[in-house]
């Protein structure tokens, strides 16, 4: 009888052991530590190869070869014929092997999981997948290239590797036929006016079945009890807007693919500021509750400034200021014209306690999460494009100029404004610091971000083809920060682990901006109102140019040096500040660190730059339940460099955020997260600390509840999932 050594034996049980156990019970296993109280990373491993077997190879349309699975998914109404015919058939096969030459396995179940649940292209009774990953990275290569074989393998090359992943509506979207738009998500004003607010129900439902969450500004809107052709009390304020727009949500969605998903933002000296806020409160009454609307407050600096002194806030009627200052009061800088505003006979006006306001924040935010707040002048002072940004979006990373739209009786339009759409796609940190090509990612990137922009002509409102097509902004987010530097062994919110996103960030943006001056050479043409930016009067470059940007710890330089990428230096920053101020740059915006959330978990990510909220996440997915996702890059070795969000504290994720903000002309989802001890002090000081740490919006606040520890609350809708 033959005798099998004792590693072969036990090879063996461990397959007997994998196979005898589905998918979903090898994944839940790494829940339990095991004799040696260790976590057990490789019943992850396991449970992911298991779902290939068990699942998704049983489930999967078998066809003979590429050419007849082309021909079908054109015939059918699966693929876009003229993605396809961009291409001759021989470079296809080529991408398609080049793709399947990487050998990319998902690295998690979750991953694979997320990918086949909210990816793949599935059969249209959604039973049957007709997509492999590498299938779903071809296609968007090639739709995003269009017609560029040179781009589109690049784009395989930086997808398939994970160093560059898009946002979800261009991944799930892009070359199927029957499909949303490819754009994460909008940002609309609403005027005071009805032929405005009507429009804008409408516009709510369009682009909300198009597949993106939508932001509305509110500050414009006169407040309850204002009058209406001078007859007092008839204004009913902002709430009922926000009912209008909550059920246009609700009713619309993209297929059932993704829920509709909004946000509505009012400026904290609005008279309806507290009606607005208290939408929120676990006990409002049903006439004024907001259930799945976000909610988020424009703060100016001299909110904070009243309430230091604990003086009064005065809250100044939007229909008088318009009046008087002759633009809406969304436009008008409160803080320089607070006390002409107070002196002027002409606005109505209340007042409330500057301090009970930011109570009343802190209140609402330790009930509910909301509100989201963006910090008006910070954002504005960093803005290096004429206008004023008014306003955020779903996920508070948005932040770009807009101008009013003025409409006809008939809701046509008059006048068309500009507002706001969000082009997103994150880099891997990690995957892109061992890459070694930091310039080549980023230009890829920024180029496919390009041709997304340029896809998108949403024609059902014009305000919004007309943002995209005069700035072809775009948002090149990142992700993996903690895991990259846990991998490391670097804290976070160390010295070494600051150092490092600040010259992280400051490199990636040099190269942003060389990629973006490429394009407006070769298309000979830059955004519109470039002319007037801080980008053509080279102001924006003076703190490159002025100062030595250089590592500040010994340990950072070597992981620059060993990765083979070079930090850019004045002479560098110079020859860029010329060739832009001759030439211009393409995309008026050019950074946004989203959230990230099922893109983070197929690319085996960190979520955005903030740290893990949990070693282990457990998330609730649809029917399949709990399931488990284990921090990237951790081993039973590195445990300790995963501290999560509530114990690492909120002093040092601002930190961690604020290096990586004077780098990114946009802006950073940053969320909040507090222990169960908590106090709205607490939340109090928090945001005052990034307040004067120069943080420019903040997301959700997350406070740890006992008894839901190492559980993720959902957040975006149109950026994260």
């Amino acid at each position: 009888m033959e005798t099998k050594a004792p590693a072969q034996g036990l090879n063996e049980a461990i397959v007997r052991e994998e196979t005898d156990l589905d998918y979903h019970a090898l994944n839940a296993m790494l829940n339990l530590y095991d004799a040696e109280g260790r976590i057990q990373f490789e019943r992850d491993r396991q449970a992911a190869r298991q779902y290939f077997l068990q699942h998704v190879n049983k489930n999967t349309v078998f066809f003979h070869d590429l050419d007849e699975k082309l021909d079908y998914l054109v015939a059918n109404d699966y693929y876009e014929r003229e993605v396809l015919e961009q291409y001759s058939r021989e470079f296809i096969h080529a991408l398609s092997k080049r793709a399947y030459g990487r050998k990319f396995r998902f690295q998690t179940f979750l991953g694979a999981f997320k990918f086949y649940t909210s990816y793949a292209l599935k059969t249209f009774d959604g039973k049957r997948y007709l997509e492999r990953f590498e299938d779903r990275v071809c296609m968007v290569a090639m739709f995003l290239a269009r017609g560029d074989e040179d781009l589109a393998t690049k784009l395989v090359d930086e997808i398939i590797s994970g160093r560059f992943q898009p946002a979800t509506p261009t991944f799930l979207n892009a070359g199927k036929k029957q499909r949303g738009e490819l754009v994460s998500c909008f940002l609309l004003r609403i005027e005071d006016n009805m032929e405005s607010i009507g429009r804008s129900i409408n516009s709510a439902l369009q682009l909300s079945k198009r597949g993106g969450g939508v932001a509305f500004a509110l500050t414009n809107i006169r407040e309850a009890g204002a009058p209406i052709k001078k007859i007092e009390n008839q204004s009913s304020g902002v709430i009922p807007i926000m009912k209008l727009l909550e059920d246009s949500f609700s009713y619309a969605n993209q297929l059932g693919a993704r829920q509709g998903a909004g946000a509505v933002y009012l400026h904290a000296h609005h008279p309806d500021i507290y009606r607005f806020l208290d939408t929120k409160r676990e006990n409002a009454d049903e006439k004024i509750r907001i259930k799945t609307l976000s909610l988020g407050v424009v703060i100016p600096d001299i909110t904070f400034e009243l309430a230091k002194r604990n003086e009064d806030m005065y809250l100044f009627s939007p229909y008088d200021v318009e009046q008087v200052y002759g633009i809406p009061f969304s436009d008008v800088n409160v803080s320089e014209k607070y006390y002409e505003m107070v002196d002027d006979a002409r606005i109505r006006k209340s007042k409330i306690n500057a301090r009970e306001f930011f109570q009343t924040l802190a209140e609402i935010q330790f009930e509910s999460g909301y509100p989201y707040i963006m910090f008006e002048d910070t954002v504005n002072r960093a803005n290096p494009v004429d206008g004023k940004i008014i306003m955020s979006n779903l996920c508070s990373e948005i932040l770009q100029v807009s101008e009013p739209s003025e409409y006809d009786e008939d809701l046509g339009y008059a006048s068309v404004g500009k507002d706001i759409s969000c082009n997103l796609g994150s880099l891997n940190i990690a995957l892109t610091m061992d890459g070694g090509d930091l310039a080549g990612t980023v230009e890829t990137a920024i180029r496919g971000l390009t041709a997304v922009s340029e896809a998108s002509a949403i024609d059902s409102v014009p305000s919004i083809r007309r943002g995209n097509d005069m700035s072809h902004a775009i948002g090149l987010g990142q992700m993996n920060l903690h895991g990259y530097l846990a991998r490391e062994r670097i804290h976070y919110g160390s010295e070494e682990g600051l150092d490092f996103t600040n010259i992280y960030f400051y490199t990636v943006l040099f190269h942003c901006l060389r990629a973006s001056n490429l394009l407006a050479q070769e298309r000979g043409q830059a955004f519109a109102g470039f002319e007037k930016s801080k980008y053509a009067s080279g102001e924006f470059f003076d703190k490159y140019t002025e100062t030595v940007w250089a590592p500040k710890t010994d340990r950072v330089a070597q992981l620059f040096a060993d990765a083979g990428i070079q930090i850019p230096g004045q002479q560098d920053w110079r020859e860029l500040k010329a060739k832009v101020m001759a030439h211009g740059i393409y995309n008026q915006n050019l950074q946004a660190v989203p959230p990230t959330g099922s893109i983070s978990y197929i690319n085996n990510s960190t979520s955005s730059i903030h740290p893990v909220a949990s070693k282990i996440e457990i998330r609730k997915e649809g029917k399949i339940g709990r399931v488990y996702y284990p921090a990237p890059f951790m081993t039973n070795e590195n445990l300790e460099y995963y501290q999560d969000a509530y114990e690492i504290g909120y002093e040092k994720i601002i930190d961690t955020y604020a290096e990586a903000t004077q780098h990114v002309d946009q802006g950073l989802s940053l969320t909040l997260f507090f222990r169960d001890t908590a106090t709205t002090r607490d939340i109090n000081k928090a945001q005052i600390y990034a307040w004067k740490k120069g943080i420019k919006t903040i997301y959700y606040v997350r406070l740890r509840q006992l008894a839901l520890q190492g559980t993720e609350v959902e957040g975006c809708v149109s950026c994260m999932l």
